[in-house]
This record gives C-alpha cells, structure tokens and sequence, in this order.
C-alpha cells in the first residue's frame, strides 16, 4: 500500500517539472503572440523583454514620447526594451531625441523583421543602446535606415 502514495508523489514532481520548461516556451513566444494579435498599421512598444509589459501603439508618429501629447506620454520616454512593427507600408524609425528635426541616434525595425525582443543587444546608429532609451518614433522608407534593430 506504500508504493502507491511514493508512485503518486513522483508523478506530481514529475508533472511539475514538464510545466516549467513550457512556462520558459511561452515567455520566449510572447512577441510572436503579440505580433499574431497587433493591429495591423500598428507599431507597438514594451516596457519588458520579448513584449512583456506593454507601453503603448501607434499607427502615426510622435517627436516626444515624455510629453502630455501624441500617441506616447509622459514616463513612456525612454522605458522600452523590446519594440513591434505590424505597418503596412513603412518601417519605424526609433530615435533617442525628440523634436521634429528628429535628429541624434536612431535604428529602425522593419516589417520584415516584425519585432526586436530584447534591445540590451540593439544600438542606435550613433553607437548608443537602445535599450530603455527611445524618445520618439516615425514611420519611413527602409532608404531612411542606417542601423537595424533584430
């Protein structure tokens, strides 16, 4: 009668251990989640890794993530870490300025490319992290692009 409590008790930690490898999968999927679900025409930005935490989307520009206008506001400045690109017709031109001269470092992230999940490993093409440091966005052809977000 003992063998029956000992099997049942491996076979709880057994089944523990098959759902954390998936709980692991499914962070890993949550940009391509995310992508699948997004708006089309939409870019998206997140506060967290692999789209976790979502700031905010936008189907036009905005020169200033940390102001009371546009699509971005206030403490959205300078707070995503991994970025979405559903558009139709343009890729995003991320910049770590503001204003509409849209000047100082910027990187872009095609629709092809879809989603860069973790921008720890991204630069602007000024040679800046991107991570945690975009402050405005437009939408432009890939001929605007000197440097790539993945």
């Amino acid at each position: 009668m003992r063998k029956i409590p000992a099997l049942l008790t491996t076979l709880a930690l057994a089944g523990l251990g098959a759902a954390v490898p998936a709980t692991t999968a499914q962070a890993a999927a949550t940009c391509s989640d995310n992508y699948t679900s997004a708006q089309s025409g939409y870019m998206y930005a997140y506060d967290g890794t692999y789209c976790e935490n979502h700031i905010g989307n936008s189907a036009s520009w905005d020169s200033d993530w940390g102001n009371s206008s546009g699509p971005f506001q206030g403490n959205d400045t300078n707070r995503a870490s991994s970025i979405l690109n559903k558009g139709n017709n343009y890729e995003v031109q991320f910049f770590n300025g503001t204003g509409q001269d849209w000047a100082g470092g910027h990187i872009c992230l095609s629709r092809n490319e879809a989603y860069a999940s973790d921008l720890s490993d991204n630069y602007f093409h000024n040679g800046v992290s991107a991570n945690n440091a975009i402050s405005s966005h437009r939408w432009v052809s890939a001929g605007s692009c000197d440097s790539w977000a993945t």
